[in-house]
Order: C-alpha cells, then sequence, then structure tokens
C-alpha cells in the first residue's frame, strides 16, 4: 500500500515541475516585452511633455498655470429681462390693458392684477383676455394673477402685493434681471427697445430706488403714529384708522423713504422674498402699522444691509409732480406736462386718467404706436406689424435710449452717486 503511493505521487511531480519552469519562462519573456514598450512609451510621453513646454512655458498642462491665471467673469447675457406688475383697481381694466401693449416686448415677463375691490366682472375679462390673446398665448410671458389682493395704498397692501408679484416672477421664471412695479396709471416715455438697450450695458445689481433718511415732517406724521388697514383682513376697501398711543422712533435700523415705484434687481427681489438674515420680514412687521408704507420698506431694507448699499441709483425712473409738501397722490398730469415730460429723460410718468390726449400725443411721437397696438420693435415681424414675433433680442433703439442714457449716465457719476447713497 506505501509502495502504491510513493508511486502515484512519483508521477505527478515530474509533470508539475516541467509546467511551472514553462510558466515561469513565459512570465519572464512577458515582462521583458511590456518593460521595453512601457520604457517606449514613457520615452514618447516624457517628450511630448518636454516639447509642449519648450514651446509654450505657460501651457495649460501645467498646474502652475492655471493657478497663475486669473478666472474668466461669467458676462451677463447681451440683452437683459425685465419682470413687470402692472396693477390696478375699479375701473382700470381698459387703462391696464393699454399700458401692457404699451410696454410689451416677447423678451420680457409681465404679471398683471386687478385687487379685490375691482368687480369679478373686471377680473374675468382681463384673464380671458390673456388667455385668448394670439401672441400672449404663444409667447407665454404675460400672466395674470387670479388670486386677487386687496390694496390699500395708505397701508401695507400694497407692499404685500407687490412681493407677491415678486415671488411668483421668481418662481415662474428664473432668467430675469430686474423688476419694475407699476400701475395701470403709469405709461412709458421711452420703447422697451430703448430700456432694453440702455440697460445692456449697466451693471446687473443696480436698484433704481429713490429715497432719503431726512424724514422731515413725515417722521411725526407718518413714521411715529400707529394705523391699522383693515385692508389685511377685510375683503372690501376701506380707510385706515388710527391707535393710540404713538411710537418712538427704531433704534434697531434706520428708516429712509422715497417713491413707492422702483427697479429692483433680481438679487435684491431674491433677498426681499426669502430674507435669509430675517430682515426683510422684520421691517414688514414694522410697516405694517406705517402710513404709506410702500414708500418707505424697499428703502428701509436694502440702506441697512451693507452689501446692497454700493447698488443703490437714487432715482425712480419716473417723472412725477408733485405738491411740496407732497400729498398722497401726485398732480395728474396733462398736456401741459410734454415738455417737462421729454426733458427729464425719465423711462415713465404718472399719473394719467384713462384715454387722456397726453397718451395719444406719448404713443404718436415718443412710442410710435398706433390703433391701439403694440409699441413697434426690432421684434415686430408678420402682417400686420407686431402680429408675430421675430428676433426677440433685435433691438432698434430711438431717440429715448440717448434722453434715458442722459439720465443714467448722470446718476452713476462719481459725484451724484457717491453722495447719493443712503444718505
Amino acid at each position: 500500500m506505501g509502495y502504491l503511493y510513493l508511486n502515484v505521487e512519483k508521477k505527478w511531480v515530474f509533470p508539475f515541475v516541467i509546467s511551472s519552469l514553462v510558466c515561469l519562462f513565459l512570465l519572464a519573456t512577458s515582462f521583458n516585452m511590456g518593460l521595453v514598450s512601457s520604457v517606449n512609451t514613457i520615452n514618447s510621453v516624457f517628450s511630448l511633455f518636454h516639447s509642449r513646454a519648450t514651446t509654450n512655458e505657460t501651457s495649460s498642462y501645467f498646474a502652475e498655470a492655471k493657478v497663475n491665471q486669473a478666472p474668466p467673469e461669467p458676462s451677463p447675457p447681451p440683452v437683459p429681462k425685465f419682470a413687470y406688475l402692472i396693477s390696478g383697481s375699479r375701473g382700470d381694466l381698459e387703462k391696464l390693458w393699454r399700458t401692457l401693449h404699451a410696454l410689451y416686448h416677447p423678451w420680457n415677463y409681465y404679471v398683471v392684477h386687478l385687487d379685490l375691490e375691482s368687480p369679478a366682472e373686471e377680473r374675468l375679462e382681463l384673464a380671458y383676455r390673456v388667455k385668448n390673446h394670439s401672441l400672449f398665448s404663444k409667447v407665454g410671458n404675460v400672466y395674470m394673477n387670479e388670486k386677487a389682493n386687496m390694496v390699500t395704498y395708505r397701508g401695507p397692501t400694497m407692499v404685500a402685493n407687490t412681493l407677491h408679484a415678486c415671488a411668483i416672477l421668481l418662481k415662474r421664471y428664473k432668467d430675469w434681471d430686474w423688476f419694475i412695479n407699476l400701475s395701470a396709471s403709469d405709461y412709458p416715455l421711452v420703447t422697451q427697445d430703448d430700456l432694453l438697450h440702455t440697460f445692456s450695458d449697466l451693471k446687473r445689481e443696480l436698484n433704481f430706488i429713490e429715497h432719503t433718511s431726512r424724514l422731515g415732517w413725515k417722521a411725526a406724521q407718518r413714521a411715529m403714529p400707529l394705523m391699522v388697514d383693515p385692508g389685511l383682513y377685510h375683503t372690501a376697501k376701506s380707510d385706515i384708522f388710527w391707535v393710540n398711543p404713538k411710537r418712538n422712533l427704531p433704534t434697531a435700523f434706520k428708516l429712509f423713504t422715497g417713491s413707492a415705484w422702483t427697479i429692483l434687481s433680481h438679487a435684491f427681489v431674491e433677498y426681499c422674498v426669502w430674507g435669509w438674515d430675517n430682515l426683510p420680514r422684520t421691517l414688514l412687521m414694522y410697516y405694517s402699522n406705517f402710513v404709506s408704507s410702500p414708500e418707505g420698506y424697499f428703502q428701509t431694507v436694502i440702506c441697512n444691509v451693507p452689501e446692497f448699499v454700493p447698488t443703490v441709483v437714487n432715482h425712480d425712473m419716473h417723472y412725477i409732480s408733485w405738491d411740496i409738501p407732497p400729498k398722497q397722490h401726485p398732480h395728474v398730469l396733462s398736456l401741459n406736462d410734454s415738455a417737462n415730460m421729454i426733458a427729464s429723460g425719465a423711462a415713465f410718468a404718472r399719473k394719467f386718467k384713462k384715454d387722456t390726449p397726453i397718451l395719444d400725443k406719448i404713443d404718436k411721437e415718443l412710442l410710435r404706436r398706433r390703433n391701439g397696438s403694440f409699441t413697434p420693435g426690432g421684434w415686430c415681424a408678420g402682417k400686420p406689424r407686431c402680429s408675430r414675433v421675430g428676433n426677440p433680442t433685435k433691438l432698434i433703439p430711438g431717440p429715448g435710449a440717448e434722453r434715458l442714457r442722459r439720465l443714467i449716465d448722470k446718476l452713476l457719476s462719481p459725484e451724484e452717486l457717491g453722495q447719493n447713497q443712503c444718505t
């Protein structure tokens, strides 16, 4: 039995040794060939790097070159986009519709709103017109806010309505650059091509907000009295009512006042809506008992945030004729105001009555708008004119762009800008 085991063991040992030797031979041969090939490859790679380095020492193959290069600054699109809120109240349907047509451009976005004081028939009619308009429905850039808000101009409801529109625009459209709030009583003094052309060269972070910290008579008559606006909780419009006692001026933040009409940057609108340090919400609560809060809320927010102060331009881009001291509402503009409006260089004016002759004059001489159609621009195509959208970024600026440019150049001059930012 032992002999048989030794005999079997000898039979398989010899083949195993022979197989092992063959495997070692093949492995050694393969290693030598791979080594030669690897050496040749490495030499080729070093030769390639050497030739690149000698011809261009700042080549992007080297990490040092990338570190020394300044990162390219992202350039904004050549043509900016505006996001509008156009709001109205009872009896403003036709005024709003006319203002929308005068302002319309397929490159922009529009939210239209009739408040709760408007009859349901007017709000339904506006929604029907927007939905069934051949161009609006095709382009998709006009949105009717069907959740009507109550708006009383002496209380905080106008601010709430404006922030509501901002939230809609932030959610629905991502690529706009500036937000502009207007009423149905506003009207443009320049074409949208003029406005887009002029703003194309501006920094996108600029905010056009008329403001001052010199409250004057407003401190005693608006900031210190406490009032309640029933528009916050009633569906019918009624005037504010006063409550006692009065309050002192705040010490946690500085108050500013100015115009209710603004042009706000996308970044600042996001800050007001999201309020990541809670200041916008704190000030919203403070201004809920403040008379004419639309004339102070955005001014106080932006001027109490150091990162936004350098972006403020002290102008609202409007021509408005006020009493001295100003009353609740400005003068109604007429043909007698034509020269002053044009000379102002402003992009918009207010306040206008429905179908007043001054609007016809603006349509004809400043906007070249005819028969209730859109204000013509480089985008217009089709017959009749502006019935189709051609190239939406093609701009044909006119004299309005020159007037607006002169105003903005003056506002952005170092002397003007440095002395008028949150002072």
